[in-house]
């Protein structure tokens, strides 16, 4: 057994309850710091722990679960039972027929050890030293009503064990830092933050991650924006070329690409909470998605990206893959079960591994990881020159789309002029909207591997019961011709 796992789990792994079944088992360790500093005052610090396993019977036909915070060897043994007793229930309900399921559990990955990426962080005193110094300079003014400082840092251990082998044991640590501000004055008010309003920046790693977000000696430039911003005209409203910094195609790509995509979804899991999908099984191979300059990955090899890791959580070993290449649709965000059902639909696909689950308590599901646009070559500068009457935006602040993840309406923190090829006026309430089986074909420019940002969410709301879950999205600065804008009269 792997380092540390002993504390955990009992030498005695369960057994299957029949012959007809294998077992995997998930254990999950996850423990949480969060530190506010607010008004330039330390909150009382938040702390988290949680420990438990999700144990997976496997029929050739069909799928039981059972999670369980009893990790003595009497716990785990009930919890198999019980997942064997929903498998032999799931076979019989003929989901899966005509497909072996053992064979997704042949495949998988080797035992693996990560550890936290990068430097140690420093003593809690020291990095509430850091937040405490930029709130404070985050107040130079009256109209500042509102100003927070914050870093979340989640430390998780996953070992996976398939017929009572260790298959992987992964190790991660989460960093999540920010800064927000607000500013109001005449009945207006603005908002600005690091990265967005829900941990745009957030990364795997340790110290580095918080020196590269810029909250250090961030406090001041997010305070002067949000000052620039209530003396800022609203964004003017009508067609007009849209240049999206990569804080904000973070959100694009998470909407209009990420979710439209995975593979449950599209089988109509998701239609009674959240939506199903403008997308169909057919579109798979020759579907025009966006332009030609449109090339999309699932890469979960990005060691800092927030949804890095060696194998998904029923084992299957992760890599990068292409889902959409040249504009053209290659292959949904579908992992094993997902296949085999589509499979017995008689549509064999190619997908990825990412059957994902937020922890212990719930079962894997199909789940953006590390989801990214791959790097043109375009400068930023360059695409700046190249627009004649557009606007830059940056940092989601608000989003709406429709059930089937196609009309959307996004508005953005920060916006600004470009007129003549040049950056201008900066405008506050910035907006757009669109349709995702167009907009991407409107793509011209596609900014250059410097221009690359990684950013992601710890948020990403799916399932039933409901899960939220890590994500990455690293993306370039992207310029779209003849985008529907608007300001907040529009």
């Amino acid at each position: 057994m792997a380092a540390g796992a002993g504390a955990i789990l009992p030498a005695r792994l369960p057994a299957s309850a029949s012959p007809a079944s294998r077992l995997t088992v998930r254990v999950v360790d996850e423990r949480s710091e969060r530190l506010l500093v607010r008004r330039s005052i330390a909150c009382p610090i938040e702390t988290s722990a949680d420990r438990g396993a999700m144990v997976t019977a496997w029929r050739r036909q069909g799928v039981g679960y059972c999670a369980t915070a009893d990790l003595s060897a009497d716990g785990l043994q009930r919890a198999a039972d019980e997942a064997d007793h929903w498998a032999a229930i799931a076979e019989q309900c003929g989901v899966f027929q005509g497909v072996d399921l053992h064979a997704l559990l042949d495949a998988r990955a080797l035992p693996d050890s990560r550890s936290p990426i990068g430097q140690a962080l420093p003593p809690r005193a020291a990095l509430l030293a850091i937040l405490r110094e930029e709130s404070d300079a985050m107040h130079p003014d009256r109209r500042i009503v509102s100003w927070s400082a914050r870093l979340s840092v989640t430390r998780r251990e996953q070992w996976l064990y398939v017929d009572g082998q260790l298959r992987s044991l992964q190790s991660s640590q989460f960093v999540e830092p920010n800064l927000e501000v607000t500013a109001a004055d005449g009945g207006l008010s603005q908002t600005r933050t690091l990265a967005g309003q829900y941990n745009g920046f957030c990364q795997q790693g340790g110290l580095e991650v918080i020196r590269a977000s810029g909250l250090i000696g961030g406090g001041a430039r997010i305070a002067g924006e949000a000052l620039q911003l209530l003396a800022a005209p609203d964004c003017p409203s009508g067609p007009r070329d849209l240049l999206l910094m990569p804080d904000q195609m973070m959100l694009q790509i998470h909407e209009s690409i990420g979710h439209p995509l995975e593979l449950d979804r599209i089988l109509g899991d998701e239609r009674n909470f959240a939506g199903g999908s403008f997308v169909d099984l057919d579109m798979f191979g020759h579907y025009q998605y966006g332009s030609p300059l449109l090339n999309v990955s699932f890469d979960p090899d990005i060691e800092h990206e927030l949804a890095a890791y060696r194998c998904d959580d029923d084992g299957e070993a992760a890599h990068k893959v292409w889902l959409i290449r040249g504009g053209i649709l290659q292959r949904p965000l579908g992992g094993g079960l997902s296949r085999a059902r589509a499979q017995v639909r008689g549509v064999m696909l190619e997908g990825t591994a990412n059957s994902r689950a937020v922890g212990w308590h719930r079962p894997p599901i199909d789940r953006m990881a590390n989801l990214n646009i791959e790097p043109g070559d375009t400068s930023l500068a360059d695409m700046i020159a190249s627009v004649e009457r557009g606007v830059l935006m940056r940092t989601n602040v608000s989003w709406s789309i429709d059930d089937a993840r196609n009309k959307f309406q996004f508005g953005c923190e920060f916006g600004q002029l470009i007129e003549g090829g040049k950056l201008t006026t900066v405008v506050r309430n910035p907006g757009y909207r669109g349709v995702s089986a167009t907009f991407w074909r409107s793509l011209a420019a596609v900014g250059d591997p410097a221009s690359v940002e990684v950013l992601g969410t710890p948020f990403c709301g799916k399932g039933e019961p409901g899960q939220v879950i890590r994500v990455g999205h690293a993306s370039p600065p992207c310029l779209f011709r003849g985008i529907d804008v608007f300001g907040g009269e529009g």
